[in-house]
């Protein structure tokens, strides 16, 4: 398994190679549609992005869960988590080892 990572920064060169912009321009064009996923997401907004996936944030209610090494119950507060949904065609690709690219 690989250990890279893919950056903001790896984002703007891709899109820097691919579309000419300038680095500063392709800087600002990432962060402008990483800012818009966000807001999108705080105001509880699904964000659907074809052939990728669906990221969505799920409302969890308060539950009483169990300190593994006490047993002793703890209660878990109410929360919101962020959760993200793969399409088909994204669990495809990575099944494959993206060997059709």
């Amino acid at each position: 398994m690989s250990e890279k990572t893919l950056t903001r920064m790896d984002l703007a060169e891709a899109v820097h190679a691919e579309v000419g912009l300038s680095r500063n321009e392709s800087a600002d064009l990432v962060e402008s549609v990483i800012s818009h996923v966000s807001d999108a997401l705080v105001r509880s907004e699904t964000v659907k992005i074809s052939s990728f996936g669906t990221f969505s944030v799920r409302d969890k209610t308060a539950r009483i869960g169990r300190n593994p090494k006490t047993g002793e119950e703890v209660p878990i507060l109410p929360r919101r988590v962020l959760t993200f949904r793969p399409s088909h065609l994204m669990k495809d690709r990575v099944a494959d080892g993206n060997r059709g690219s």
